[in-house]
């Protein structure tokens, strides 16, 4: 008996304790059966340690809806059989969900169901997840699981839309639900520095969020592809897709989404090396923010994540850019003390590009010290270790041989960092 160290993961992305695993499960064991399951701590316990290796198929299809993985993918292995797909479960499980979707299929009759009607209570559950995804990149960000696992909630939402019987307006919720999960699995690849993956990623999303009609995801989605293009060092495609979000009527209607637009072009254009469309950009972002009000309902990936804190982020790394070092402390000392605790790996981000500019002022102890305080497990996120990888180059260039420059070969030595 071996512990599941592939399910505490997952439970570990989500940020899920026993209590709320087994009251997700139950919810999902509700929604597919119309009865609330009776899964308590004390099953996932058993989950946890390999005492139970292999849940009812009533549970493993919980446990799918609520992570987007099979029970293999999350660590379950069927008792003599490994993790090989074994046609008397297939059937258990065929057997579970046509009793779930309330399907009967006629002895000696093709196998023809009736298509499950998909209402607004399905929407909202997806929506529930989807939230789940967004905390779940707070906290970790980039890692391939959480991309994975949006990509097959995504793939969940179409299927829903495609096999599901519903009303015009649910199939465009659905179409907006599957657009939201992929622009979260983009996100996470342009986190992770896979590049290549995100642009593959944003070609789906674009046209998934096309076909919802919803103006909020489609702000969302190509303004990550303003932020990849960025990452790109393609600033003149990175203006043009973000020109794509701030066109659009909600960024007219919502200064809130007008302002996440200005403050991502100040940004980009600190790559072109334009002072005055920097300062311009922040000053209208600062603007709209103001303007603002903080009782309207927005999505869940906006409120969660757009804020003070972020336009002074993102104003940081515009001046950063520009090589406008003092700016950029400025900015970095004003996120640093808005950003909302649970945000550590925006903190290390933040943190990372202060040490630059402290460097870039000529006050290296403070740089390194700056630097050398990012905890290990977030100096391994793939942009905080490739903008540590910057810093120290940049140490070496101003002091090659400089007491602080030893210290910081010293420390990276003794902490060598391994990809999140």
């Amino acid at each position: 008996m071996a512990d599941n160290l592939a399910l505490r993961r997952f439970m570990d992305d989500l940020g899920l304790t026993h209590a709320e695993l087994a009251d997700r499960v139950n919810l999902e064991i509700g929604c597919l059966t119309g009865k609330p399951g009776t899964v308590s701590e004390r099953t996932v316990y058993n989950w946890l340690t390999g005492k139970t290796s292999w849940p009812p198929v009533k549970h493993r299809e919980a446990l799918r809806a609520v992570f987007g993985c099979t029970g293999p993918d999350l660590g379950f292995v069927q008792p003599g059989r490994g993790n090989r797909a074994h046609p008397e479960d297939d059937v258990k499980r065929r057997s579970f969900m046509t009793a779930a979707t309330g399907t009967a299929l006629a002895v000696g009759s093709p196998a023809i169901a009736a298509p499950r009607r998909i209402g607004h209570s399905d929407v909202e559950r997806l929506n529930t997840r989807f939230a789940d995804v967004i905390a779940s990149d707070h906290r970790h960000g980039g890692k391939l699981s959480i991309e994975t696992r949006a990509e097959a909630l995504a793939d969940e939402a179409l299927d829903l839309q495609q096999h599901g019987a519903a009303s015009q307006r649910v199939r465009a919720a659905l179409f907006g639900c599957s657009a939201s999960f992929m622009s979260s699995a983009m996100w996470a690849a342009i986190d992770g520095r896979r590049f290549d993956t995100a642009l593959r990623h944003h070609e789906r999303a674009a046209s998934l969020a096309a076909m919802s009609g919803d103006a909020a995801i489609q702000f969302r989605i190509w303004s990550h592809a303003g932020s990849l293009f960025r990452h790109l060092r393609k600033p003149n495609d990175a203006l043009a897709a973000n020109n794509v979000a701030r066109n659009l009527p909600i960024a007219c209607r919502d200064p809130l989404f007008a302002s996440l637009g200005h403050a991502r072009h100040a940004a980009i254009h600190g790559l072109t090396g334009d002072v005055n469309a920097v300062r311009r950009s922040v000053s209208r972002a600062q603007d709209a923010l103001d303007r603002a009000g903080t009782g309207d309902i927005r999505p869940v990936w906006l409120a969660a994540h757009y804020d003070q804190a972020e336009l002074d982020s993102l104003a940081l790394a515009a001046y950063l850019a520009l090589g406008r070092y003092e700016d950029a402390e400025s900015h970095a000392h004003r996120s640093l003390g808005l950003l909302r605790p649970h945000m550590q790996r925006s903190r290390a981000i933040t943190n990372a590009r202060l040490a630059r500019a402290q460097l870039g002022q000529g006050d290296l102890e403070p740089a390194v010290t700056t630097a050398m305080a990012i905890p290990a497990g977030l100096a391994a996120h793939p942009r905080v270790a490739g903008m540590l990888d910057r810093f120290g180059s940049a140490l070496l260039d101003v002091a090659p041989n400089s007491p602080h420059a030893q210290l910081w070969d010293q420390y990276t030595h003794d902490n060598r960092r391994t990809p999140a």
